[in-house]
Protein backbone atom coordinates (compact mmCIF):
# COMPACT_ATOMS: atom_id res chain seq x y z
CA UNK A 1 0.00 0.00 0.00
CA UNK A 2 1.67 3.52 -0.81
CA UNK A 3 2.16 5.57 1.88
CA UNK A 4 3.29 9.10 0.14
CA UNK A 5 6.50 8.35 2.08
CA UNK A 6 7.99 5.99 -0.34
CA UNK A 7 11.40 7.45 -1.98
CA UNK A 8 11.61 8.85 -5.37
CA UNK A 9 14.88 10.09 -5.83
CA UNK A 10 17.99 8.18 -7.33
CA UNK A 11 20.99 7.90 -5.49
CA UNK A 12 22.77 8.98 -9.02
CA UNK A 13 20.76 12.19 -9.39
CA UNK A 14 23.01 15.31 -9.36
CA UNK A 15 20.46 17.68 -8.96
CA UNK A 16 17.80 17.46 -6.89
CA UNK A 17 16.66 18.08 -3.11
CA UNK A 18 14.26 15.10 -1.43
CA UNK A 19 13.60 15.84 2.60
CA UNK A 20 10.86 14.29 4.82
CA UNK A 21 10.14 16.54 7.68
CA UNK A 22 8.26 16.35 11.36
CA UNK A 23 6.21 19.51 12.61
CA UNK A 24 5.17 18.79 16.82
CA UNK A 25 3.91 20.71 18.63
CA UNK A 26 3.93 20.18 22.70
CA UNK A 27 0.85 19.07 24.12
CA UNK A 28 1.53 21.29 27.52
CA UNK A 29 2.37 24.46 25.38
CA UNK A 30 6.32 25.14 26.43
CA UNK A 31 7.10 25.15 22.47
CA UNK A 32 7.42 22.99 19.28
CA UNK A 33 9.54 20.75 17.71
CA UNK A 34 10.78 20.91 13.45
CA UNK A 35 12.88 17.94 12.50
CA UNK A 36 14.37 17.37 8.42
CA UNK A 37 15.87 14.35 6.89
CA UNK A 38 17.07 15.89 3.67
CA UNK A 39 18.98 13.97 0.89
CA UNK A 40 20.24 16.55 -1.80
CA UNK A 41 22.57 15.87 -5.02
CA UNK A 42 23.50 12.46 -4.31
CA UNK A 43 25.02 12.21 -7.47
CA UNK A 44 27.31 14.75 -7.16
CA UNK A 45 28.02 14.20 -3.24
CA UNK A 46 26.16 17.59 -2.07
CA UNK A 47 27.82 20.75 -3.15
CA UNK A 48 30.57 21.19 -0.80
CA UNK A 49 31.57 20.12 2.97
CA UNK A 50 29.61 22.93 4.69
CA UNK A 51 26.64 20.97 6.99
CA UNK A 52 24.07 22.64 4.88
CA UNK A 53 25.71 21.72 1.65
CA UNK A 54 26.47 17.85 2.20
CA UNK A 55 24.39 15.59 0.18
CA UNK A 56 22.77 13.60 3.44
CA UNK A 57 21.74 15.98 6.41
CA UNK A 58 19.22 15.80 9.47
CA UNK A 59 17.75 19.05 11.13
CA UNK A 60 16.80 19.96 14.60
CA UNK A 61 15.03 23.40 15.58
CA UNK A 62 13.55 23.87 19.09
CA UNK A 63 10.60 26.58 19.11
CA UNK A 64 11.02 27.51 22.44
CA UNK A 65 7.50 29.16 23.94
CA UNK A 66 9.47 31.88 25.67
CA UNK A 67 12.53 32.49 23.48
CA UNK A 68 14.13 32.65 20.51
CA UNK A 69 14.21 29.44 18.76
CA UNK A 70 17.81 27.37 17.65
CA UNK A 71 18.51 25.33 14.85
CA UNK A 72 21.17 21.98 14.72
CA UNK A 73 22.05 20.59 11.63
CA UNK A 74 24.57 18.33 11.00
CA UNK A 75 25.65 16.81 7.46
CA UNK A 76 26.62 13.26 6.42
CA UNK A 77 28.78 11.61 3.94
CA UNK A 78 26.59 9.64 1.29
CA UNK A 79 28.01 6.42 1.97
CA UNK A 80 27.37 6.05 5.61
CA UNK A 81 23.23 6.39 4.27
CA UNK A 82 20.90 3.24 4.43
CA UNK A 83 18.08 4.47 2.12
CA UNK A 84 15.25 1.92 0.40
CA UNK A 85 14.89 1.88 -2.93
CA UNK A 86 13.18 4.25 -5.06
CA UNK A 87 9.08 3.36 -4.81
CA UNK A 88 9.66 0.55 -1.51
CA UNK A 89 7.39 0.46 0.99
CA UNK A 90 7.92 0.97 3.60
CA UNK A 91 10.09 2.81 3.47
CA UNK A 92 13.69 4.14 5.39
CA UNK A 93 16.23 6.71 5.88
CA UNK A 94 19.39 5.44 8.16
CA UNK A 95 21.89 7.74 8.72
CA UNK A 96 23.95 6.68 12.19
CA UNK A 97 21.96 7.33 15.07
CA UNK A 98 19.27 9.47 12.77
CA UNK A 99 16.47 7.71 11.32
CA UNK A 100 12.81 7.97 9.72
CA UNK A 101 10.49 5.43 8.76
CA UNK A 102 6.90 5.53 8.27
CA UNK A 103 5.52 5.94 11.96
CA UNK A 104 8.91 6.09 13.85
CA UNK A 105 11.70 8.33 13.87
CA UNK A 106 14.94 9.01 15.71
CA UNK A 107 18.32 11.09 16.02
CA UNK A 108 21.00 11.88 18.08
CA UNK A 109 23.12 15.39 17.10
CA UNK A 110 25.92 16.93 18.62
CA UNK A 111 26.42 20.96 17.43
CA UNK A 112 28.82 23.10 18.94
CA UNK A 113 28.97 21.55 22.06
CA UNK A 114 24.85 20.94 22.40
CA UNK A 115 23.13 17.63 22.41
CA UNK A 116 20.39 16.56 21.40
CA UNK A 117 18.28 13.34 21.53
CA UNK A 118 14.88 12.07 20.24
CA UNK A 119 13.04 9.10 19.56
CA UNK A 120 9.70 9.13 18.33
CA UNK A 121 6.41 7.21 17.01
CA UNK A 122 3.67 8.51 15.38
CA UNK A 123 -0.04 7.64 14.41
CA UNK A 124 -2.98 9.67 11.97
CA UNK A 125 -6.18 8.91 9.72
CA UNK A 126 -5.78 11.72 7.25
CA UNK A 127 -3.07 12.10 4.32
CA UNK A 128 -3.03 13.98 1.68
CA UNK A 129 -0.72 15.06 -1.54
CA UNK A 130 -0.73 18.83 -2.03
CA UNK A 131 1.26 19.01 -5.50
CA UNK A 132 2.55 16.12 -7.70
CA UNK A 133 4.27 17.58 -10.56
CA UNK A 134 6.01 13.95 -11.09
CA UNK A 135 9.90 14.74 -11.87
CA UNK A 136 9.97 18.37 -11.57
CA UNK A 137 8.44 18.38 -7.87
CA UNK A 138 5.54 17.39 -4.96
CA UNK A 139 4.07 17.86 -1.88
CA UNK A 140 3.13 15.13 0.07
CA UNK A 141 1.19 15.20 3.75
CA UNK A 142 2.02 10.92 4.96
CA UNK A 143 0.52 12.16 8.25
CA UNK A 144 -1.57 15.26 8.46
CA UNK A 145 -3.32 14.88 11.94
CA UNK A 146 -0.36 13.92 13.23
CA UNK A 147 -0.34 12.24 17.07
CA UNK A 148 3.09 12.05 18.71
CA UNK A 149 4.76 9.98 21.73
CA UNK A 150 8.02 9.26 22.64
CA UNK A 151 11.15 11.33 23.94
CA UNK A 152 12.80 14.43 23.26
CA UNK A 153 16.14 15.92 25.24
CA UNK A 154 17.99 19.05 24.69
CA UNK A 155 21.15 19.31 27.11
CA UNK A 156 19.45 17.09 29.80
CA UNK A 157 16.15 18.87 29.30
CA UNK A 158 13.54 16.21 28.84
CA UNK A 159 10.28 16.36 26.82
CA UNK A 160 8.72 12.99 27.48
CA UNK A 161 4.56 11.56 26.92
CA UNK A 162 2.04 8.73 25.83
CA UNK A 163 0.48 11.98 23.89
CA UNK A 164 3.82 14.09 23.41
CA UNK A 165 2.34 16.41 20.96
CA UNK A 166 0.34 16.82 17.40
CA UNK A 167 1.02 18.48 14.53
CA UNK A 168 2.07 17.28 10.47
CA UNK A 169 4.80 14.83 9.18
CA UNK A 170 5.49 16.05 5.72
CA UNK A 171 7.65 14.67 2.48
CA UNK A 172 8.71 16.89 -0.11
CA UNK A 173 11.48 16.50 -3.34
CA UNK A 174 12.04 18.64 -6.43
CA UNK A 175 14.65 19.41 -8.94
CA UNK A 176 14.79 22.82 -7.54
CA UNK A 177 13.19 24.81 -4.62
CA UNK A 178 10.67 27.24 -6.06
CA UNK A 179 11.81 30.95 -6.21
CA UNK A 180 8.55 31.84 -4.23
CA UNK A 181 6.17 30.34 -1.70
CA UNK A 182 3.84 30.02 0.81
CA UNK A 183 3.15 27.06 3.14
CA UNK A 184 1.23 26.46 6.30
CA UNK A 185 -0.21 23.62 8.80
CA UNK A 186 -2.43 24.02 11.57
CA UNK A 187 -3.74 21.48 14.07
CA UNK A 188 -7.08 22.35 15.83
CA UNK A 189 -7.76 20.66 18.66
CA UNK A 190 -11.66 20.64 19.23
CA UNK A 191 -13.29 18.96 22.62
CA UNK A 192 -14.91 15.63 22.44
CA UNK A 193 -14.24 15.52 18.59
CA UNK A 194 -11.76 14.72 16.36
CA UNK A 195 -9.19 17.09 15.09
CA UNK A 196 -9.55 19.80 12.27
CA UNK A 197 -6.36 20.15 10.41
CA UNK A 198 -5.90 22.82 7.56
CA UNK A 199 -3.05 22.79 5.18
CA UNK A 200 -2.47 25.23 2.37
CA UNK A 201 0.50 25.74 -0.40
CA UNK A 202 0.96 28.24 -2.94
CA UNK A 203 4.16 29.05 -5.19
CA UNK A 204 5.62 30.49 -8.12
CA UNK A 205 5.28 28.76 -11.46
CA UNK A 206 6.55 29.46 -15.25
CA UNK A 207 4.35 31.67 -16.90
CA UNK A 208 3.25 34.05 -14.15
CA UNK A 209 1.42 31.46 -13.24
CA UNK A 210 0.87 30.19 -9.13
CA UNK A 211 -0.09 27.13 -7.88
CA UNK A 212 -2.58 27.39 -4.81
CA UNK A 213 -4.36 24.54 -3.04
CA UNK A 214 -5.64 24.23 0.46
CA UNK A 215 -6.79 20.50 1.92
CA UNK A 216 -9.05 20.77 5.24
CA UNK A 217 -9.16 17.95 7.36
CA UNK A 218 -13.42 18.12 9.27
CA UNK A 219 -15.22 15.95 10.69
CA UNK A 220 -13.68 13.08 9.04
CA UNK A 221 -14.15 14.42 5.80
CA UNK A 222 -11.85 15.85 3.12
CA UNK A 223 -12.30 19.38 1.24
CA UNK A 224 -10.19 20.10 -1.07
CA UNK A 225 -9.33 23.85 -2.36
CA UNK A 226 -7.77 25.29 -5.57
CA UNK A 227 -9.10 28.92 -5.85
CA UNK A 228 -7.56 30.41 -3.29
CA UNK A 229 -7.37 34.77 -2.78
CA UNK A 230 -4.21 35.58 -0.77
CA UNK A 231 -2.49 37.80 1.23
CA UNK A 232 0.63 37.37 2.50
CA UNK A 233 3.68 39.29 3.96
CA UNK A 234 7.27 37.73 4.43
CA UNK A 235 8.39 40.67 6.41
CA UNK A 236 5.78 40.51 8.75
CA UNK A 237 5.03 36.20 8.53
CA UNK A 238 1.29 36.77 7.88
CA UNK A 239 -0.84 34.91 5.41
CA UNK A 240 -4.55 35.23 4.90
CA UNK A 241 -6.74 33.73 2.09
CA UNK A 242 -9.97 32.81 1.56
CA UNK A 243 -11.40 30.16 -0.90
CA UNK A 244 -14.52 28.33 -2.10
CA UNK A 245 -15.72 25.25 -3.10
CA UNK A 246 -18.76 24.41 -5.86
CA UNK A 247 -21.07 22.82 -2.82
CA UNK A 248 -21.12 26.49 -1.31
CA UNK A 249 -18.73 25.85 1.43
CA UNK A 250 -16.51 28.77 2.19
CA UNK A 251 -13.32 29.06 4.08
CA UNK A 252 -11.06 31.97 5.19
CA UNK A 253 -7.84 31.76 6.99
CA UNK A 254 -5.93 33.69 8.82
CA UNK A 255 -2.68 31.76 9.62
CA UNK A 256 -0.33 34.78 12.00
CA UNK A 257 3.48 34.35 12.26
CA UNK A 258 4.99 37.33 13.83
CA UNK A 259 6.96 37.51 17.20
CA UNK A 260 10.01 35.93 18.44
CA UNK A 261 9.46 32.26 17.57
CA UNK A 262 10.61 33.06 13.23
CA UNK A 263 13.52 31.53 12.24
CA UNK A 264 15.30 32.20 9.42
CA UNK A 265 18.05 30.09 7.84
CA UNK A 266 19.70 30.11 4.60
CA UNK A 267 18.96 26.94 2.61
CA UNK A 268 21.48 25.57 -0.61
CA UNK A 269 20.47 25.67 -3.96
CA UNK A 270 20.83 22.30 -5.98
CA UNK A 271 22.45 23.74 -8.60
CA UNK A 272 24.97 24.54 -5.84
CA UNK A 273 25.28 28.81 -6.74
CA UNK A 274 24.90 29.75 -3.00
CA UNK A 275 21.74 29.91 -1.04
CA UNK A 276 18.29 31.96 -0.27
CA UNK A 277 16.79 32.72 2.98
CA UNK A 278 13.62 30.50 4.21
CA UNK A 279 11.18 31.91 6.97
CA UNK A 280 9.37 29.38 9.62
CA UNK A 281 7.63 30.20 12.65
CA UNK A 282 6.27 26.26 14.13
CA UNK A 283 4.66 28.04 17.00
CA UNK A 284 2.65 30.38 14.53
CA UNK A 285 -1.03 31.11 15.47
CA UNK A 286 -4.30 30.24 13.31
CA UNK A 287 -7.56 31.11 12.71
CA UNK A 288 -10.55 29.56 10.67
CA UNK A 289 -13.86 30.51 9.80
CA UNK A 290 -16.19 27.71 7.82
CA UNK A 291 -19.38 28.54 6.24
CA UNK A 292 -21.85 27.54 4.23
CA UNK A 293 -23.58 24.46 2.37
CA UNK A 294 -26.54 24.93 4.94
CA UNK A 295 -24.56 24.32 8.20
CA UNK A 296 -23.98 27.05 10.85
CA UNK A 297 -20.50 28.73 10.69
CA UNK A 298 -18.07 27.16 12.74
CA UNK A 299 -14.94 29.36 13.94
CA UNK A 300 -11.92 27.81 14.94
CA UNK A 301 -9.06 28.96 16.59
CA UNK A 302 -5.31 27.85 17.49
CA UNK A 303 -2.88 29.71 19.54
CA UNK A 304 0.90 28.14 18.79
CA UNK A 305 -0.43 25.39 17.03
CA UNK A 306 0.46 25.94 13.27
CA UNK A 307 3.47 25.92 11.02
CA UNK A 308 4.10 28.82 8.81
CA UNK A 309 6.74 28.85 6.10
CA UNK A 310 7.94 31.33 3.49
CA UNK A 311 10.16 32.03 0.54
CA UNK A 312 10.62 34.57 -1.46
Amino acid sequence: MATLNEVFSKLSARRRYEVWFLRLGLADGSGAWWFRYLLMNPGRAGCDANPPAMPVQVWATWFPASGKPQSFIRGFPLEELDLSNKGQAPFHFRIGENAIEEDRCQGALSVDGQQIAWNLGYRSTFRASLSSKGWIGFSRTPHSDALFSGKITLDGRGFTGDLLGFGVQGHNCGYRHRNSWTWAHAYFPRAGKPATTLEALTYEMPFGLVFRKAVLWHDGQPYVFRKLKQTRDLASMQWDFCCAIRNGISLQATIDGRGHSVQRLPYTKTDCSGTFEVANNSLASASLLLEGAGRPAEKLETTGGAALEMAG
